[in-house]
């Protein structure tokens, strides 16, 4: 029995059934039979009477052939037309053997025609060897007939007897014309050139024609209509052949600017009819003669052609509209002849289907243009090519490339992004791929900078505000493998950058390198007003979970706006990731690049994480198909192309999951034991990768990355029952990493990855060392707990004793390393090595200190033998010096630039801007010194926290000279510009500088003699404290703690600092005027100096440290989760994601933070209704205190506060004014609030001072100002010094406004403004010039001295300003506006009159200001001649204009 197919089986299977069942002879199941159409006129016709063999066909045979014709059978009977036309369904081997017939049924009975009557004509002889070859193309097309058609035959003989007749009437009616018909007796040649000249002649638009073309006079009858049409046109000519070539020229643009464009095509129109008809009428010439003058007739054309590019008019009226047929058969004749100049081909009259001819079609057969580039300032479109390269504009590519297209700039090559975003969503599947994979590179070459000096505006951000993100998510959601993984790879493109997870990886085994910051946007969107007051009114969680629904609430664009993360995450992308990976199951590389996306997206924050675990199979499908525990061990043969990685294990999923856990400590511990982390973990770990069925590459980086899940878990205090199970293996595993010192591995790649592995695997022996050394501190603290304490976290299942052996292995192999710095190759590749066993030694010394099993003397033996045996003997290579060296060149303080961000870069969409990689010569780069430095500092200063007498032996690292410049630079510069490509390598950084000057500390305390560097440490610090990220609370806490406030480190305070300050004074160093402080109402007496102050200020150090360390209880929460991370408490460590670079810890102005945080208090008091009349004696020490340590600074650490503004620091010196009523009153407060103004009233200070600009922390200035005003006239009781803070801002440079309030709504104030000339230390100059131009405040001015409210014994400043400023408006005489001029005159008339004569001397006399005068200013003993001219011209017209009224 033949077997049956079945599902499934292939072509060559049903072959294979086929060949059995031919072979068999069998019956077939199913006979075919063919029954008779009938819809078929000849349905009888037999033919399913034969049978279907398979050669049957008829074969025309002559072999046969009878002597007699058979007889003629009749034909079948004739079908109707309409049976014609209906549609037969027959076989097409049936018709052909229906309409093949036997030749015996073609031949008839013939009958030759009688030619004997006929003449007989021989054919001219031509000379050719054959007879030329008759073309269709020679007849011209007549108008059809109404009946019937006519043959080719019957058309040649009515052409030509068409061409008999017009000769004929051509000699009786021919006209004296400008242009003759070609004369018939010249020979072909010179025939042909007559044609083509004449024919040249009409294309140009000769001024000379037969008759008019517009104007026919059809309407005025056939014969008096013709001859006034022909009156006319002859007029119109002979006016034309009186006009020169330009004045037609400039009469035609005339015209055409002044006609409406339909009726300059009509017009255009009429005339190319009219020379379509004219050229029927002729016939073509001869084939051969055609193509002998080919090239003449090409040249003329196309001077034809150019001439033909400006239309010329001959009559330019018409007298009747024609209707609306004629007009577009006009415009559409008119639009060929124009148009088919710049055609690739002349369509001709005689071509078949051709009477409509489609001008776009044809305009695409063109040859294109050359592209050129415009000389323009306006930007051109920026085209891309396949691979995503920019195009230049002028550059020409062959057609073939594929990158020319029917669009705009048709001659350019290249795609635009409006053409690719047009092709993206195209129905067919290679456009919309093709697409896809030109923007992904050209995101690609984006962010790598390439376009960033050649166009205009940001790439990426243009793609975005044009919906580039949803295209992509709308891409994902395709059904075409081909389309998701394009759209995949241009998502890859834009969020993920490989140098970025690169130098990461790098970084993570540094110094406290685990922890990074979150990928979280800084720019966010502004919140009005009105959200923000409501806000306040509401607790901490409430505006919380308000702001979280308010997002969710948010469109998807809006929020992809400012996080593309939290967009794309709206739009659900990682459920259709995980559908991808799990149903789908692409290619390899796109799952890589998926894999990618999502530790993109989890470094975003630990919300995000949470997210991604929470997604739906994800990670379950993660961890199934990417972390297997076994697999075919075929994928690891070499030469071997893997078709799928699903089933593999793959080192990018790994690190997926260690990017997860680094989110927090429940994410780590949920992928720990719900997903049995832990068994894969066992898995490739233990096992060596050489011995892993998988390439050996993809082998040593899923070792490394497991070793670097299980360090991150490690750091949370968790998976430490692992280390139980695999001692054996780390025991074997770390002496076996001396062997890298000195390998003959020939392969870099896999020599770099082995160096990796092994910095991962003793990043982990860090980790646990810091959990173990935990162990002690949680065993008492359960030991001391009770049942009220609550639930006690359990100490680790690790001892001391258990971890402790690792460390002589370790200094084996870091000695073995050190032997190797003299080799500049081999310790670059080994310095990441060498650099995680100092870290390793530096927290096991640490912790091994605080272990209560440990002996003291055995462990400061133990670290004496480290120092002397190892660390000293390295420090005093040679080579090190090179290194301490090597700092400014790398480092990101001395060179801002290396941090930039990326051209490209865009705030949605954080960036380390790595792109490219970074130079040898950075942080980051291979022959940077950080990494290994700051390990070699964190070791130091950890043997002298535990032996003081060995601090001394360390003096030469703090003296080293490549150390000491570099923190001079560091600290000089200018504060450094926050981002997230700036803010991950500032606090590696940081962390150098703050180990220098921990040790820094420790040397001053120890060593008496130390002093060489103090102020240099000291300045450090101090700039420091100011640049520390959020993260490093802890680092500056400790820095308030030893070095702010330490007095050994001010050594100023006990070198004469004090008496060189006073000594300054005296000498007004730095002042245009002597300054004397101004007095107090209080009774203070006598003032001290600015160096008493200092002293007293120095003294009270102690305090002043008290004083500024209370303030950091706001920050409790932040420094204890700083302090946990760097202590290695890893049981409390709850995430390790620092928290949002927002900006520094610790605003610049830092030193006036207890001020503020005072005027803030206070107010919010007196806001809630209290009223503060006296402070406790505490709250008046806070600000004395802040006063103080403010004063020290401004004296001996000016530079330090130089980033603050002379603006900002002026309105923080109002607080104490504004704190409170009486405040200001106190001794100290008046004292050292006089010493500071009188330093910010330094020339240089005055000229720096600008108060229209924004200042931080202010929303106005104007606002604070007024509040002063109200400050000064309820509780000043006209103190001098409160005085002169309301005098300050009324320079004339200033806002008018400031100055309007003191004269208009607080006019008041004058009354109390009596701060003494000789005490006010601003130069007058600044309050006079220029004189004023305000008319309001002049009149204001005028209004208070004549009204008395402005008086020279009551505000002696502003009455000297007053008077100035009226003197200087009343004489001026410049020309201005009519107001101004009549209010100079009134003002000068008023003042003649005033009863006042001291006021009116003053305002008359006034010459300049005088602060040793009596009144402020010395008067004209005579006016100047101009000024008495002026005033005896004003008043004598007004003398007679008041004689006049009389």
């Amino acid at each position: 029995m033949l077997p049956r197919p079945k599902p499934g089986e292939s072509e060559a299977d049903l072959l294979k059934f086929q060949n059995q069942f031919l072979a068999s002879k069998a019956s077939p199941a199913v006979k075919v039979i063919k029954k008779a159409d009938k819809r078929r006129g000849d349905g009888g016709s037999g033919d399913e009477e034969r049978l279907p063999l398979q050669h049957d066909r008829d074969v025309v045979s002559l072999d046969d052939f009878p002597d007699v014709p058979p007889t003629l059978t009749p034909g079948p009977p004739k079908k109707t037309k309409f049976r014609r036309t209906h549609v037969h369904f027959e076989d097409p081997e049936e018709q052909l053997e229906h309409g093949d017939r036997h030749i015996m049924a073609v031949l008839s009975k013939i009958i030759e025609h009688d030619t004997s009557t006929g003449s007989v004509t021989l054919p001219l002889s031509t000379g050719d060897p054959f007879p030329r070859v008759f073309h269709r193309s020679e007849i011209k097309t007549e108008p059809k007939p109404e009946a019937g058609r006519r043959s080719i035959f019957s058309q040649k003989i009515a052409a030509k007897r068409a061409a008999e007749e017009a000769q004929a009437s051509s000699l009786a009616g021919q006209k004296n014309t400008e242009w003759t018909t070609p004369d018939a007796s010249l020979p072909p040649m010179a025939l042909e050139v007559q044609l083509l000249r004449t024919e040249e002649e009409k294309s140009v638009g000769t001024l000379h024609t037969q008759r008019p073309c517009i104007v026919t006079g059809d309407g005025l009858g056939s014969l008096i209509g013709k001859q006034e049409a022909q009156k006319i046109h002859q007029e119109n000519l002979e006016r034309l052949q009186s006009m020169s070539k330009e004045e037609i020229l400039e009469e035609q643009k005339r015209l055409l600017a002044q006609l409406d464009p339909s009726l300059v095509t009509f017009l255009k129109s009429r005339r190319s009819i009219d020379t379509s008809q004219k050229g029927e009428e002729k016939m073509e010439l001869e084939k051969q003669e055609e193509f002998v003058h080919l090239e003449t007739w090409s040249k003329s054309q196309h001077e034809a052609e150019e001439i033909a590019e400006t239309p010329s008019f001959q009559e330019a009226a018409m007298d009747e509209e024609p209707d609306t047929e004629d007009f577009q058969r006009a415009e559409a004749c008119t639009r060929m002849n124009v148009t088919d100049g710049n055609l690739p081909l002349k369509p001709q009259k005689e071509w078949l289907h051709m009477d409509n001819v489609e001008f776009e079609k044809l305009e695409w057969m063109k040859d294109l243009p050359h592209p050129q580039q415009r000389k323009t300032r306006k930007g051109m479109q920026a085209r891309f090519s396949l691979k995503g390269e920019l195009i230049p504009p002028d550059k020409d590519f062959p057609t073939y490339w594929g990158l020319h297209h029917h669009g705009e700039e048709a001659e350019r090559a290249g795609y635009s992004l409006q053409e690719l975003f047009h092709l993206s969503r195209s129905q067919v599947i290679q456009q919309r791929t093709l697409a896809l994979h030109v923007l992904g590179h050209v995101v690609q070459k984006a962010k790598a900078g390439e376009f960033a000096s050649l166009l205009k505006g940001n790439v990426l951000r243009v793609l975005l505000d044009a919906g580039f993100l949803f295209l992509l998510r709308f891409s994902l959601d395709d059904t075409v493998d081909n389309v998701i993984a394009a759209a995949v790879h241009a998502l890859h493109a834009l969020l993920v950058s490989p140098d970025d997870e690169k130098y990461l990886d790098k970084t993570f085994s540094w110094y406290q390198g685990m922890a990074v910051y979150p990928f979280v946007p800084n720019k966010e969107e502004e919140v009005e007003e009105e959200d923000e007051d409501d806000d306040n009114e509401q607790t901490p969680m409430e505006n919380k979970l308000g702001r979280k629904s308010e997002a969710e609430n948010k469109p998807d664009p809006e929020v992809a706006r400012y996080d593309v993360i939290k967009g794309l995450l709206k739009t659900k992308i990682l459920h259709r990731l995980r559908y991808i990976l799990e149903v789908m199951k692409p290619v390899p590389l796109v799952v890589l690049e998926i894999l990618d996306i999502l530790i993109r997206i989890a470094r975003h924050s630990t919300e995000v994480c949470s997210q991604v675990l929470d997604c739906p199979r994800l990670i379950e499908t993660v961890v199934r198909e990417f972390i297997p525990t076994q697999w075919d061990p075929k994928v690891a043969e070499s030469g071997q192309l893997l078709a799928s990685v699903h089933g593999v294990p793959c080192a990018a999923a790994m690190k997926m999951i260690r990017v997860l856990a680094s989110g927090g400590r429940n994410a780590a511990a949920r992928l720990l034991n719900k997903y049995e982390m832990k068994n894969r973990l066992r898995r490739f770990i233990a096992e060596d990768p050489k011995d892993l069925s998988l390439r050996r590459e993809e082998a040593i980086r899923l070792s490394t990355e497991a070793f670097r899940l299980w360090a991150v878990a490690a750091g949370y205090g968790q998976a430490c029952d692992l280390y139980s199970d695999l001692y054996p293996v780390l025991l074997k595993m770390i002496p076996s990493l001396s062997h890298l010192v000195k390998s003959s591995e020939e392969n870099k790649s896999i020599y770099n990855l082995s160096i990796e592995r092994a910095t991962s695997m003793v990043t982990l022996l860090s980790q646990i060392t810091q959990t173990a050394g935990c162990r002690a501190e949680l065993q008492a603290q359960l030991s001391r707990s009770g049942p009220e304490d609550g639930d006690q976290i359990p100490p680790p299942p690790i001892s001391w004793s258990q971890v402790s052996g690792f460390r002589p292995l370790i200094e084996t192999n870091l000695k073995k390393c050190l032997k190797e710095i003299c080799e500049l190759g081999t310790w670059q590749a080994l310095q990441p090595l060498a650099t995680t066993y100092v870290i390793y030694l530096g927290l096991y010394y640490d912790n091994y200190s605080k272990q209560p099993s440990v002996n003291t003397v055995d462990c400061l033996e133990e670290v004496e033998r480290l120092t002397f045996e190892m660390v000293l003997p390295f420090l005093s290579h040679p080579a090190m010096q090179t290194q301490w060296e090597m700092l400014r060149p790398c480092s990101v303080l001395c060179n801002p630039l290396s941090c930039s961000p990326a051209p490209e870069s865009l705030p949605s969409i954080v960036s380390l801007s790595c792109a490219g990689g970074k130079p040898p010569m950075s942080l980051v780069g291979s022959k940077s010194p950080f990494a290994f430095l700051t390990a070699l500092l964190v070791l130091v200063n950890s043997i002298t926290h535990i032996h003081k007498g060995l601090t001394g032996k360390y003096v030469s690292v703090l003296d080293t000279k490549g150390l000491n410049d570099y923190l001079l630079q560091s600290w000089t510069t200018g504060p450094p510009s926050i981002f997230h490509s700036s803010a991950w390598l500032l606090r590696h950084e940081y962390h150098l500088q703050y180990f220098v000057l921990s040790l820094a500390q420790k040397m001053a305390d120890a060593c008496p003699d130390y002093g060489q560097h103090a102020s240099l440490h000291h300045c450090v610090a101090m700039v420091l404290l100011s640049r520390l990220l959020p993260g490093s609370e802890h680092l500056a806490h400790e820095l308030l703690l030893g070095l702010a406030f330490n007095p050994k480190l001010i050594p100023e305070g006990q070198a004469g600092g004090p008496e060189a300050a006073d000594f300054s004074d005296i000498l007004h160093l730095g002042s245009r005027t002597k300054l004397t402080q101004p007095g107090s109402v209080a009774s203070i007496s006598p003032l001290p100096s600015r160096g008493d102050l200092l002293k007293e200020a120095y003294q009270h150090l102690p305090f002043i440290q008290a004083c500024y360390l209370s303030y950091f209880v706001c920050l409790e929460p932040a420094l204890n989760r700083s302090r946990n991370a760097y202590q290695g408490r890893t049981h409390l460590i709850q995430s390790m994601l620092l928290p949002e670079v927002k900006g520094p810890t610790l605003p610049s102005d830092w030193p006036f933070l207890p001020l503020i945080s005072l005027y803030n208090m206070v107010t919010g008091a007196e806001t809630q209704g209290a009223v503060m009349n006296s402070f406790p004696v505490d709250l008046v020490n806070i600000m004395i205190r802040s006063l103080q340590w403010v004063l020290l600074l401004e004296t001996w650490r000016a530079r330090i506060l130089q980033g603050i503004s002379a603006a900002a620091k002026l309105v923080r010196l109002m607080c104490v004014f504004l704190t409170g009523s009486d405040l200001f009153l106190e001794g100290a407060v008046h004292c050292y609030t006089a010493a500071l103004l009188s330093l910010y009233c330094h020339s240089k200070v005055l000229d720096s001072l600008d108060l229209d600009a924004p200042l931080p922390g202010l929303a106005s200035f104007y606002d604070l100002y007024i509040k002063l005003l109200e400050q000064f006239e309820g509780v000043s009781f006209g103190d001098p010094l409160f005085g002169v803070f309301v005098l300050l801002p009324l320079q004339r440079r200033f806002s008018v406004q400031l100055r309007l309030a003191v004269f208009g709504e607080h006019v008041g104030a004058l009354r109390a403004l009596g701060v003494p000339l000789q005490q006010f230390p601003v130069p007058l100059e600044l309050y006079l010039s220029p004189p004023e131009d305000n008319l309001n405040l002049v009149r204001q001015y005028f209004q208070t001295l004549v009204t008395g409210v402005l008086q020279q014994s009551w505000c002696p400043v502003l009455y000297v300003v007053a008077v100035a400023h009226v003197n200087s408006f009343i004489f001026s005489q410049e020309s201005t506006t009519q107001e101004i001029n009549v209010a100079r005159k009134n003002m000068l008339q008023k003042t003649c009159l005033l009863a006042d004569e001291a006021l009116k001397r003053h305002l008359l006399y006034y010459k300049l200001p005088n602060r040793d005068s009596l009144i402020g200013f010395d008067l004209y003993e005579q006016l100047p001649p101009i000024r008495l001219k002026h005033l005896h011209t004003v008043t004598k017209k007004d003398h007679e204009q008041g004689a006049s009224h009389l």
